[in-house]
């Protein structure tokens, strides 16, 4: 066994030497050293974004090692890998920018989720949801007209509506949602944002900043209606 395993063993150790002993081997070594040493960083890292960037980073230093080596495997691979990763990095930063502006504005509407969101179309009548379901999606209005039907309010366009029965303990529909009129609305569900926040804690923090100013405007809103009443009373 020993003497059927030591031509192999040389056999590779003369390839390895073949290959890393011109200037393009040294380039390709130094190529996918610095690859790895990416890898091991990405390892320390705790936010998505600069994980996304050090993968591209790796990506292409084994481009560049199977390239000069050459090596077919390890070139198709992170050939592959690499605009998936630069796709992400993209994406993971244009949610970024979204959220920083809407927090630069103080944009409690909700319109930097849209591009996160599914689109459905409404038809008169057509409930959304109903008091007592349970609250697995947050909604935003883009055409139309939405009635809380136990309270008789009526949502314009461009209203996020069911984020606050979403984050309740008991994530129950407090009210039903039906619409009023034609119209398209926009849904967010668990999963989507669950992976949004561990991509970008910023988001996290923007979406709860969200719901506390919803929050806030409904008590103040029904501070103004109690007031109103005593002053009639």
């Amino acid at each position: 066994m020993a003497l059927l395993i030591s031509p192999i063993v040389l056999t590779a150790m003369q390839r390895i030497e073949v290959s890393f002993g011109t200037t393009s081997g040294l380039v390709a070594l130094a190529s996918a050293a610095l690859a790895s040493a990416l890898i091991v960083a990405g390892t320390f890292v705790k936010t998505m974004v600069p994980l996304r960037w050090l993968a591209v980073g790796s990506n292409v230093g084994f481009i560049a090692c199977g390239a000069l080596l050459p090596s077919l495997p390890m070139l198709a691979l992170h050939g592959l890998l690499l605009p998936i990763n630069v796709y992400r990095a993209a994406e993971m930063a244009r949610l970024s920018r979204r959220v920083n502006i809407a927090a630069a504005r103080r944009d409690s509407s909700g319109l930097w989720l849209r591009p996160y969101m599914k689109r459905r179309r409404l038809a008169t009548g057509e409930v959304v949801f109903r008091k007592g379901d349970r609250a697995d999606k947050l909604y935003l209005l883009a055409e139309g007209r939405i009635e809380l039907v136990e309270i008789g309010q009526l949502l314009l366009p461009g209203r996020m509506f069911g984020e606050l029965a979403f984050f309740a303990p008991d994530r129950s529909r407090t009210l039903t949602a039906r619409a009023t009129e034609p119209g398209l609305l926009l849904s967010i569900d668990e999963v989507t944002l669950r992976q949004l926040y561990y991509q970008n804690p910023e988001f996290g923090f923007e979406l709860i900043g969200l719901v506390a100013g919803r929050l806030h405007a409904d008590i103040h809103r029904l501070e103004q209606a109690l007031a109103a009443g005593h002053a009639r009373s």
